[in-house]
């Protein structure tokens, strides 16, 4: 399903703007990360914190958040092992998209199979950085903001990540933040520093 081209007679068109010329004007790279991680691992908030951080410093940035996402553009998909590789494959496409655009466009979504997130990695792989939100499992049940592990517990909550559906760890992440451990701050930095590490942003 996926996979499958549906529209025939159709041509990529190039602008005459290019990403370069975007990236030149912005004072910085464009790239992709990727935060994943369990339910309540602190992903979207991490997500945010580097935002305002990259606001603050006058660079272009956009959160793809998951909740959000599924109540537009996803709307139409569950959280079936099908639904979750569709969810992960157009937030992928919309990523490449951001990058080409010349914006720091970070993703905040569970996306518990490493074969999808390779998938979104292939898209734009020279821009893609996975950054592992790891968070013990009980520590995510103690915070659990929306309730969704007591309910996932009580059976209330079918196919729920981590408790009734895997989650696959990145082997390979290029950067992996430990929520449990760690202060927000603290992990906004360790952000902050690879991006500037990897010359996607200026140092400070």
């Amino acid at each position: 399903m996926a996979d499958t081209q549906k529209a025939t007679n159709i041509t990529w068109h190039e602008g005459d703007i290019t990403r370069a010329d975007r990236e030149r004007v912005n004072g910085h790279r464009s790239a992709v990360i990727w935060y994943t991680g369990l339910s309540a691992s602190g992903k979207s908030t991490l997500a945010h914190g580097v935002q305002n951080a990259l606001f603050e410093r006058g660079f272009r940035s956009y959160v793809l958040d998951g909740d959000n996402i599924r109540h537009g553009l996803n709307k139409d998909l569950g959280f079936s092992p099908e639904d979750r590789e569709e969810n992960i494959r157009r937030i992928g496409e919309v990523a490449k998209l951001f990058t080409d655009a010349g914006v720091i466009a970070m993703t905040a979504f569970i996306s518990p199979y490493r074969g999808d997130r390779d998938k979104a990695r292939a898209l734009c792989p020279e821009s893609f950085i996975e950054v592992y939100v790891k968070c013990d499992l009980a520590v995510c049940e103690e915070r659990d903001p929306k309730g969704l592990y007591k309910k996932a517990r009580a059976g209330l909550v079918p196919e729920f990540t981590g408790i009734s559906a895997p989650y696959e760890e990145p082997e390979n992440a290029e950067l992996v933040v430990n929520t449990s451990h760690e202060s927000l701050d603290e992990s906004v930095a360790r952000v902050l520093s690879y991006l500037e590490s990897r010359g996607i942003i200026p140092e400070a």
